[in-house]
């Protein structure tokens, strides 16, 4: 019996990863090959393409390289159906995904096809769920609001909750500042500025030279960015001065220590943020994505107020600050950091605000990952 699991962003390719080390705890002798990045090479899964170029965010940049998302498709498909697993796991990327769904169905239909993190159909375009029951043939979502979409459909439907609120326990912040020479009382500004080309081209200015703001005006405050490794080399050729007043975290090991040794974090919207909030870090999220994207986006497909999953399922009542598109200011950003950092008893209520959010995200039980592992072993 055999599996193969296609992950084409840095996201997909950790939960596959850690779907993957479940499967193999629960089933040794189950075969599996996929397409990934390090995560999964990590766990001795090479992948025959390279899913670099689909590092690609939003609607005219997906235009843009619609060619080089054909063309890695076909060769994905191809390679599922030589392999010819029992079933196919198809990690997030929507877009990318759904094309090797549609191919690997018309060359093969006796493979078995499951997505692991459907599309944001509660929040956009809605008419994806009847695309994604046509197509595939059991669903892993992280929310029970997805559901009702899917049931008239007829698609199987498992809830996992959020893959990144059972991945790690409480990171260790006092051995992050210990190791960096940080004192336990000294203050720690952290930037995630994101893990797509896209982000740092758009996102990450506003963010890195906010801290640098946050810097200059309050010498003592220490500035970690963490930037993933799918952009580390882009970001550390756009910044060749970072180190010089900031420390960059380049350790993976590190993530969720930083997140716990944070007194503030200014984040890049992502799932970040939901790891943020269960690290307990204040946060402020910012955004921004093309011109073109974003006129489409709000004026025809999206629903919701604000991008923030905290806020989006607590009423769409914005918990988390957000500098998205045009509010998206260094100086803003900086402003409002500032405040924060002044008055420690805004940064402790507005903890208290992200634990109150986080119990629309938290399940209980099994962590996500080892609730996927069982649908998708069920599959076989």
């Amino acid at each position: 019996m055999s599996l193969y699991f296609v992950a084409a962003e840095s996201s997909g390719d950790l939960l596959a990863r850690e779907v993957i080390e479940c499967i193999r705890q629960k089933s040794p002798q189950t075969r599996i090959d996929g397409i990934g990045g390090a995560e999964l090479l990590s766990v001795g899964i090479v992948s025959p393409i390279d899913i670099a170029p689909l590092s690609v965010l939003g609607f005219v940049e997906g235009i843009k390289a619609y060619r080089t998302v054909v063309e890695l498709a076909d060769a994905a498909a191809e390679d599922v159906c030589k392999k010819r697993p029992k079933v196919l796991v198809l990690v997030d990327s929507w877009g990318f995904t759904l094309r090797v769904a549609q191919r690997v169905r018309a060359w093969d239909p006796s493979i078995r096809i499951v997505k692991l993190i459907g599309p944001q159909v509660w929040a956009t375009r809605p008419g994806r769920a009847a695309t994604l029951a046509s197509t595939v043939d059991h669903l892993l979502c992280m929310h029970d609001i997805e559901v009702p979409y899917y049931e008239p459909f007829g698609l199987k439907v498992t809830v996992i909750g959020n893959p990144a609120l059972t991945r790690a326990g409480k990171g260790n912040g006092a051995a992050f500042r210990s190791a960096h020479g940080i004192s336990r009382d000294g203050q720690v500004v952290l930037v995630l500025p994101g893990s797509r080309r896209s982000e740092i081209v758009n996102v990450a200015p506003a963010l890195i030279a906010a801290a640098r703001r946050v810097k200059e005006k309050r010498p003592a405050v220490t500035v970690v960015v963490q930037p993933a490794e799918s952009i580390q080399s882009e970001l550390a050729a756009r910044y060749p001065d970072l180190e010089t007043w900031a420390r960059v975290s380049a350790d993976p090991t590190e993530r969720y220590d930083a997140m716990a040794a944070a007194t503030l974090a200014l984040a890049c919207s992502g799932t970040v943020t939901s790891e943020l909030a269960m690290q307990g870090a204040p946060m402020i999220v910012a955004y921004k994505t093309g011109w073109i994207t974003w006129s489409i986006a709000r004026g025809l497909l999206y629903k919701k107020i604000h991008i923030t999953l905290l806020n989006i399922l607590n009423g769409d009542v914005e918990i988390v600050p957000e500098f998205v598109q045009t509010r998206l200011s260094a100086d803003a950003i900086a402003d409002k950091a500032n405040a924060w950092l002044n008055d420690p008893t805004e940064l402790i209520a507005q903890r208290e605000r992200q634990n109150n959010a986080l119990k629309a995200l938290v399940r209980g039980g099994q962590p996500a990952a080892e609730i996927a592992a069982d649908a998708i072993l069920s599959e076989l």
